[in-house]
């Protein structure tokens, strides 16, 4: 084993997938693109950092819902070129070609063009952590998707993507709580 910098540390522990965050202030949608979120319990409980800084922040903490819709590998591009603009001044589904379809719960958008798209409202903003608690209201996924590969960041301006699968589930099976 050699020395690793301790400030880079971070670049070995990714929290989970590259995840674009729909958001709506009243009047318009915008999206962020949120490298560090992670999943908090089963019950489709999950949490993101971000804060003040960022032009979603006003809408997130204030409207206490969002969008957390997830991006394949071969939008990395897209994903890149939203978090490297702001919303403040730019609309950004126009802007990458993204296509807002209307969410069943809350006012931000899903994105037709991810994976996936999980509605969700704030249970807890953790200012001093720059921490945003949410809960799962609602999932949507477009079975028919080829292309499964999630994004991952490593935090160097580098990403990974999903590969390889290896099942496990029926080892697994009576370690997980019941209903799962």
């Amino acid at each position: 084993m050699e020395p690793f910098a301790l400030t880079r540390a971070f670049t070995l522990i990714e929290p989970g997938p590259v995840v674009l965050v729909t958001t709506h202030d009243g009047t318009r949608p915008n999206i962020m693109t949120i490298t560090w979120t992670m999943v908090r319990g089963f019950d489709a409980e999950f949490a993101l950092t971000t804060g003040p800084w960022n032009h979603s922040w006003i809408a997130l903490s204030g409207r206490r819902e969002c969008v957390l819709a997830i991006p394949t590998a071969g939008m990395i591009d897209t994903v890149v070129g939203i978090g490297t603009c702001s919303g403040a001044d730019t609309d950004k589904f126009e802007r990458f070609g993204l296509t807002p379809l209307e969410a069943r719960h809350v006012g931000a958008p899903l994105i037709k063009e991810c994976l996936a798209n999980i509605e969700c409202r704030v249970d807890e903003v953790v200012e001093r952590l720059n921490l945003v608690l949410l809960q799962g209201i609602a999932a949507h996924i477009d079975a028919d998707r080829a292309d499964r590969r999630l994004l991952h960041a490593v935090g160097d301006g580098t990403f990974t993507a999903d590969g390889e699968r290896f099942d496990r589930s029926e080892a697994m099976h009576a370690k997980l709580p019941a209903g799962l």
